[in-house]
């Protein structure tokens, strides 16, 4: 049994990995768009994450948290709240990050490339243990 469920995380795991490179490409799409248009690092950034929340909600909760999203009510729209909280402490890290690397004088880019992986790891833990909690974990 723990076994399966072991194997079963994994699983969900290697789906929110997905679910996110498929994110991240509208996200840093959109990043590099912005980019191109004049605007300023930090700005690109967060807007390229904000439409990268909206892609990420549609893929999480379809592909990834299926099981332990709230079918309606106010249970749905709690969990949602809360998976916009988890994409606003990445987006925090992530501006962050991009604008300090901007300043400390490191290309966007790759100030961004560092950031992922940090928003990722957060909202992953948050996502996981908060936000879609197993009901039978409750």
């Amino acid at each position: 049994m723990v076994a399966t469920l072991a194997r079963l995380r994994d699983v969900r795991f290697l789906r929110y990995l997905a679910a996110s490179v498929g994110a991240l490409a509208v996200d840093f799409g959109s990043f590099l768009a912005f980019l191109s248009l004049g605007l300023a690092a930090a700005a690109s950034s967060a807007l390229g994450y904000a439409l990268g929340i909206v892609a990420h909600w549609l893929l999480s909760s379809r592909t990834v948290f299926v099981g332990d999203v709230a079918a309606q009510g106010a249970e749905r729209t709690r969990q949602k709240a809360l998976f916009v909280g988890s994409a606003l402490v990445g987006l925090g890290l992530t501006t962050a990050i991009v604008g300090a690397g901007d300043i400390a004088g490191f290309d966007p880019r790759v100030a961004k490339l560092g950031a992922i992986g940090v928003s990722f790891l957060a909202t992953w833990l948050m996502r996981s243990q908060i936000v879609f909690r197993p009901r039978s974990a409750q």
